[in-house]
């Protein structure tokens, strides 16, 4: 069986990275012989960390080349169907799904998260197209309620995202075992996003707070230099001192500095997630309604906003202290949670599997 994979991928955005990771090791387990093709921005780099064929996701002639050999099309993970960070993708994604198609080959939707898309001709497009594919699954009921709403009238089901089923007990960091922390420390993720809202200072004032309490403060950049260039920003505020880990940590290692640490900060959705497959508590900071989303998938709190001005750095303070007062309590009720979310991630890959048999 060869399936060819359409995502985000190739960008070194750990996120995605961590969603074709997810899917790859899945796909495998379900059918170890499983051949698979990604659409990459950067194919020799895809090839060889993942050990797959990979082709240029922009070079059309060869994606439809590689459509018309396969036995389908997975499209996803990831937050791919939306126009908040631009018109270009819902026409990409969608003409990808389309080649299929029109190759006559079976499509399945993998566990994206849809949205938001504002635009009528974005929403014409994708409901169009979707109402085309063999299998639509979806990673919370918001999403499935988008689709409903702009008139997709497949079936659809809400399964977790890919990376909550990822077996983390053997990632390890060379790099966090080299520091030398006198005592835990609280991991941060962070991003760079347009809002009146002076967000960053309201984060940087809770960070004070801890550090002046005994709690060292850990950058983790989720997209390479985009996140580290907000970190370096956020940990220059700061009054006290922080330490910003490297941004081209690989997957495992970005996975083992958030899950050892005390409590997550975060603002990337994959952040919450390695967080959380690791059992680790965290206080998400919403730019996005995927984050609300898992946020309460995961029963963890919401502290707010970046576009809303209805929180502040001590209430973020505040809730970390309380948090880490009850921190092994958290961690139980998370392993219970995520132990049940990491078999219903592995059935995506059996349900894709079943759609190109």
């Amino acid at each position: 069986m060869h399936i060819v994979l359409s995502g985000y991928y190739g960008f070194e955005n750990v996120g995605d990275e961590a969603i074709l990771l997810s899917i790859i090791t899945a796909l495998r387990k379900a059918k170890h012989d499983v051949e698979i093709t990604v659409l990459s921005n950067n194919p020799a780099s895809t090839a060889k960390t993942y050990g797959v064929q990979a082709v240029n996701r922009w070079k059309l002639k060869e994606v439809s080349a590689v459509l018309k050999q396969a036995d389908g099309l997975i499209s996803g993970g990831g937050s791919l169907l939306q126009d908040q960070t631009g018109m270009k993708s819902i026409p990409y994604y969608c003409g990808i799904i389309r080649i299929a198609k029109f190759h006559k080959k079976p499509v399945f939707v993998y566990a994206q998260g849809m949205g938001p898309i504002h635009k009528s001709m974005s929403q014409f497009i994708t409901k169009n197209t979707l109402n085309k594919v063999d299998q639509i699954t979806i990673r919370d009921e918001a999403s499935k309620q988008l689709l409903v709403d702009i008139g997709v009238n497949k079936s659809m089901t809400v399964v977790p995202d890919p990376v909550i089923g990822l077996d983390a007990s053997a990632f390890r960091s060379e790099w966090l075992e080299r520091q030398a922390f006198e005592s835990g420390y609280i991991s941060v993720s962070v991003r760079d996003w347009p809002s009146e809202v002076n967000f960053k200072q309201k984060i940087v004032e809770s960070l004070d707070l801890l550090a002046r309490s005994g709690h060292n403060i850990v950058f983790i950049p989720m997209h390479d230099e985009h996140d580290e260039k907000a970190s370096f920003e956020l940990a220059n505020m700061m009054s006290e001192k922080s330490l910003v880990a490297p941004g081209n940590l690989s997957i495992e290692e970005k996975i083992t500095v958030i899950g050892q640490s005390d409590l997550l900060i975060g603002m990337r959705l994959h952040s919450l997630i390695f967080s959380a497959i690791q059992a680790t508590p965290f206080i998400a900071i919403s730019y996005d309604p995927k984050i609300d989303a898992f946020a309460t998938i995961a029963n963890q709190p919401n502290i707010g906003h970046v576009e809303k001005n209805d929180w502040n750095g001590e209430q973020l303070f505040d809730k970390a202290v309380d948090m880490l007062a009850e921190r092994s309590s958290i961690e139980q009720a998370l392993r219970e949670q995520v132990m049940t979310l990491q078999s219903d991630a592995q059935n995506t890959a059996l349900m894709a599997i079943d759609t190109f048999k």
